[in-house]
């Protein structure tokens, strides 16, 4: 079987050609971002999708198609015509934390209840909510019944293959879900005021969604879980981190919903044989865009310069960065943190503070770790993939943050092949060797003192 695995991301669209005997990369196209106010991140729906076309164009000959998504960005269409009425609004745009923050004393605890999730402007509900309270387009369409909503997935299955779904896995990240039931909550679609007849009809990852030019699409899934899959993360405890934009820890937790304090609840996939299985969640917003704003800024100039420094850590010598350019996600789940460089003397140079900001995704990270460590049972290696996973410097230093093995597979294309798996496709051959880096005790206590506090510091900064 050959498979054409298409990573729809918050940067770009990736497609894979995985078969028996391999993988090839087919396409790999960049998209524009979209910064039209301070905290607001928004993309092109029609862009996004006439890539996913040219991906799958270039993958030529394939037996089917699976398409993993953004998970939480989402955007307003009419249901006749499927013109967008809304930009995308992305997971890192944080318009609604004020709508939010005003809704009734109690909500937040009903949404963790009921869904699982915190009322944070990363979940897809405020944003739906906003759009329809903003955009008149999406009203009007609403009052004449033509409005659909949803996560980008359910838009590109519905102009590719003119089906209106969504997989549970990307249900769960909307803040809509009822994890009890599976389907849409009557309770949390009247918090946010988002109606539910507008909402995708909810499917499981392989139930088949459509076909496009005669090729079926077997699966479609937020693109996290489907790296956690390729990742070979099956059994409880199992857990993997995925360093793109931000950077994403899920820990397979089982087939029930796990009891959560600092991580999230979610569904980690649910199969039309397997029935479904949960995870718990944690994310850093800022990992690769960190490292993108420091390019920006001039502190390197190409990634190479980052695999390797000399002498102690930036951290052990006081020097330390807080990456929250979008603020912080769990377990803090504050939006008014800002990003915080602390330590700096005259002899601080320009290497020091890129080697922070390594350090920095670096810890963040570990915290979500830890936190796995005591919600989800997860407790062996740590398998991590994405941009940051090629950089020696810093899986040596993750390690030893964690404290924990990490291993390193070969192939970083995980998503990919975790949608390959899917579909039933064989994936032994593209798979290849995995490399470890065991803990070599970096990073001490001290250290994860000191950045702790400087997290204290930048906490709350924009309030």
């Amino acid at each position: 079987m050959r498979v054409a695995a298409v990573d729809q991301g918050t940067t770009s669209t990736r497609c894979l050609v995985v078969g028996d005997d391999g993988a090839r990369v087919a396409a790999a196209i960049r998209h524009a971002q979209h910064y039209p106010a301070p905290g607001w991140v928004e993309h092109d729906p029609e862009e996004l999708l006439a890539n996913v076309r040219a991906a799958l164009a270039a993958a030529g000959p394939v037996d089917a198609v699976a398409i993993a998504n953004q998970g939480e960005s989402c955007l307003a269409w009419d249901a006749a015509t499927g013109k967008p009425l809304s930009p995308v609004i992305v997971w890192q745009d944080a318009r609604t934390a004020e709508a939010l923050a005003a809704l009734a004393p109690g909500a937040e605890g009903r949404s963790k209840a009921v869904c699982g999730l915190p009322l944070d402007p990363y979940f897809s509900a405020s944003k739906l909510a906003w759009l329809l309270r903003h955009v008149p387009e999406a009203a009007a369409a609403r009052s004449a019944g033509r409005l659909r909503l949803g996560t980008t997935d359910a838009f590109f299955l519905d102009r590719l293959c003119g089906g209106f779904a969504t997989d549970l896995a990307t249900a769960s990240r909307t803040g809509l879900l009822d994890l009890a039931t599976g389907d849409w909550s009557d309770e949390m679609c009247a918090l946010h005021g988002v109606p539910r007849e507008c909402l995708p009809e909810i499917r499981a990852v392989d139930a088949g969604f459509g076909e496009i030019d005669g090729v079926p699409v077997r699966a479609s899934i937020v693109d996290q879980q489907a790296a956690l899959y390729g990742h070979g993360c099956r059994a409880p405890g199992d857990c993997k981190i995925t360093f793109g934009t931000g950077a994403f820890l899920l820990a397979v937790a089982g087939d029930r919903r796990p009891s959560t304090r600092d991580l999230l609840p979610t569904v980690a996939w649910r199969t039309a044989e397997g029935g479904t299985v949960f995870a718990v969640e944690g994310g850093v917003y800022d990992a690769g865009a960190a490292l993108e704003w420091a390019r920006k800024l001039g502190l390197f100039d190409a990634v190479e310069d980052l695999n390797a420094f000399d002498g102690p850590s930036a951290l052990s010598r006081g020097i330390v960065f807080v990456p929250a350019l979008s603020g912080l996600a769990a377990p803090y789940w504050d939006r008014n943190a800002a990003p915080l460089f602390v330590g700096m003397d005259h002899a601080t140079d320009r290497r020091d503070l890129a080697r922070a900001v390594l350090e920095g995704v670096a810890m963040l990270t570990a915290g979500l770790a830890a936190a796995a460590s005591r919600e989800g049972g997860a407790g062996g290696a740590i398998s991590i993939d994405g941009g940051l996973a090629q950089n020696p410097y810093f899986v040596r230093f993750l390690a030893a943050a964690c404290g924990r093995e990490i291993a390193v597979p070969a192939m970083h294309e995980l998503t990919a092949l975790g949608l390959a798996e899917l579909c039933g496709a064989r994936v032994e051959a593209a798979r290849g060797a995995v490399a470890r880096v065991a803990p070599d005790g970096a990073v001490t206590e001290a250290d994860r003192a000191r950045f702790a506090d400087a997290i204290a510091r930048a906490r709350g900064w924009r309030g």
